[in-house]
Order: C-alpha cells, then sequence, then structure tokens
C-alpha cells in the first residue's frame, strides 16, 4: 500500500513536471509577444458641449469646430443636446454631464431657474467649470466662468443700423420676440430700441408670443391689424422668423417691408437665400466652438485663471440682401 501511495505522488510530480516546462518554454519562445500598447491614450480631459438644437446649420458648426480642436489638444469632446428646443430633455443632459463629472461643460444658456440652479450650485459644487457659448446668462446668476460668442446688444444695434439705411429715419417698426424673454433676446432689443431711440420719426411696437408657429402666425396677425402702416418687421428671436414671413406673405407682398433677423435659426439662411429677408446677422460659430474649448482647456490647466466674466466676443457682421447668392 505504501509503494503504491508512494508510486501515485511520483506520477503527480512527473505530470506537474511536464507541464511546468511546457509553460516555461512558450513563455521564453523568441516569439513571445507583449500585449500591444493601447492604440490610443485615454484623453487628459472629458469636455461635453450641450446645445438645445441639435443637428441644425448653425449649431452643427459649433459641435464640429469644437470636436476639431479639443482633438488637436488630446482632449475627448462629445456634443449632447435635444431637438427642437425642449427644454427637459437639454437640462436632463446637463445634469447627466454634471453626475458624471466631467472636467468641463460648454453650454448654450437657456435663461430659467432650473438652468441656474444646476450650473449655480449642482455644477459648482463638483468644480465643474461651465462656459455659456452662443447664447448667455449672467455670471450671478449661473457662476458660468465665461461666455464665448456674439455681442448680442451690438448685433441689435447693427440690425437696427441696417433698418435706418433701407427704411430711413421714419416709420414703423414691429419687433416680435419670444415671451420667454432670454437674456440674449433682452440684449438684442435693447439694442434695437437704443438706436432707434435717437430718432423720433422712429416707432418701435414690440410684442411676445410663444414659440409655436400657430402663435408666431397669431401675433404677426395681432401686429399688422393694430398697425397696418407699419413698415419694417424684426424677429428678435430668429426662430420666430418663419412663420412670421409666411404670415406677412400670406397677408400681403413680402417685398414692400423691410424685414430682419439673426442666423441662429434654421429657417433664416433658406429664408435669406430664398430673397425673403432684407438683412440678418450672421454669426461666427466656428469661432465659438474652438474658442470656448481653447479657454476651457486653458482653466483647467490654471494657464488663464480667472476667465474674463465679461465673455470673449466672436466676430458678427450684416448680411444684406443684395449679398444672398
Amino acid at each position: 500500500m505504501r509503494k503504491l501511495i508512494i508510486f501515485v505522488l511520483a506520477c503527480i510530480c512527473a505530470v506537474l513536471l511536464y507541464f511546468t516546462t511546457v509553460s516555461a518554454e512558450k513563455a521564453f519562445r523568441s516569439e513571445w509577444k507583449l500585449p500591444r500598447a493601447p492604440a490610443r491614450q485615454q484623453a487628459e480631459y472629458r469636455l461635453v458641449l450641450i446645445t438645445q438644437e441639435l443637428e441644425t446649420p448653425f449649431w452643427d458648426r459649433v459641435g464640429d469646430s469644437a470636436k476639431r480642436e479639443a482633438a488637436k489638444a488630446g482632449a475627448g469632446l462629445e456634443v449632447w443636446g435635444s431637438y427642437g428646443n425642449d427644454p427637459e430633455e437639454f437640462l436632463k443632459k446637463l445634469e447627466i454631464a454634471i453626475d458624471a463629472k466631467v472636467d468641463g461643460i460648454i453650454v448654450q444658456g437657456l435663461d430659467s431657474d432650473a438652468f441656474k440652479e444646476l450650473t449655480k450650485y449642482k455644477a459648482a459644487f463638483f468644480g465643474i467649470p461651465v462656459i455659456t457659448v452662443a447664447n448667455d446668462v449672467p455670471m450671478g446668476d449661473s457662476l458660468r466662468k465665461t461666455y464665448v460668442g456674439s455681442n448680442q446688444y451690438l448685433a441689435g444695434r447693427m440690425i437696427a443700423g441696417q433698418l435706418l439705411e433701407d427704411m430711413g429715419p421714419s416709420g414703423t417698426v414691429l419687433l416680435l420676440g419670444d415671451s420667454g424673454n432670454a437674456f440674449y433676446q433682452r440684449q438684442r432689443l435693447s439694442g434695437i430700441r437704443d438706436a432707434l431711440g435717437a430718432y423720433p420719426g422712429i416707432r418701435t411696437e414690440y410684442e411676445e408670443t410663444r414659440n409655436t408657429r400657430e402663435q408666431v402666425i397669431a401675433a404677426t396677425q395681432d401686429l399688422m391689424n393694430r398697425f397696418p402702416d407699419a413698415e419694417a418687421f424684426v424677429a428678435v428671436n430668429a426662430s420666430l422668423a418663419g412663420a412670421m414671413v409666411q404670415e406677412i406673405g400670406r397677408r400681403a407682398r413680402v417685398e414692400p417691408y423691410d424685414i430682419y433677423t439673426f442666423d441662429d435659426s434654421p429657417d433664416a439662411l433658406s429664408l435669406f437665400q430664398d430673397g425673403k429677408l432684407d438683412g440678418m446677422i450672421e454669426q461666427s460659430p466656428e469661432a465659438m466652438g474652438r474658442l470656448g474649448v481653447d479657454l476651457l482647456l486653458d482653466w483647467l490647466k490654471g494657464d488663464q485663471i480667472p476667465l474674463d466674466s465679461g465673455g470673449y466676443y466672436t466676430d458678427i457682421r450684416i448680411r444684406k440682401a443684395d449679398e444672398a447668392p
């Protein structure tokens, strides 16, 4: 019995020795290769750009430019957001970004209490820097680090300047805005009114409406009924321009009116190309995306602290009807 046990143990040892030898041989073969290093190192910073208007020409240009700039700097950037100005979905994406503890957020400003709560308290609590782009929210309300985009007050003054050139120093101008009364819209409106206010012969009438086609049409009807002698229209919120122009065209010929808006709406460029706008403010979405990323990375790296709380303005210009292709 003892001999049997010794024999079995010897067999087990022999088997173990065999497998150990085979494994050692494989380990030291000349063709053995170490695991390859990952093709791409993990990005040093995780950034998110969040917008209310995914897949629109203006915001596509902002997002594409931001992605290119982030890639050049070795940072990762994703574009999130909502479709068709859905504020609830937009705010949900912002909250998800904060909960994910991304390194930095570039976001289209939304002048609402919920937005301000998320940026002023939740993002600040986690130490996540926020930069607003294209549409601003005052720093005191949001604790955003800075703003990148157009000088909206100046844009309003430029619209008014072109209107005066086309219409002359007298007449009635109808202004249509979104009842949400966002900060950027108030800035544009102030610029228009301040510029036109220097001309006693100019009368301005302003009306607000909810941002649905039916309500924009109803508001345009109301303005045209109350001021049949009006000579000019300005869609202070560009998203109202399509329905506004449609109603003007249904009630009368569009050509006699001077009509103006801004380029941050999917409808604006097509209206301009169709000759239905006499002037349009053209902004610089590529510069917004590029500069937003650069400034956010400067802040994260400590290269530029603090950022200018007043904002960094990108170029704007007025495009006139005779420039339409």
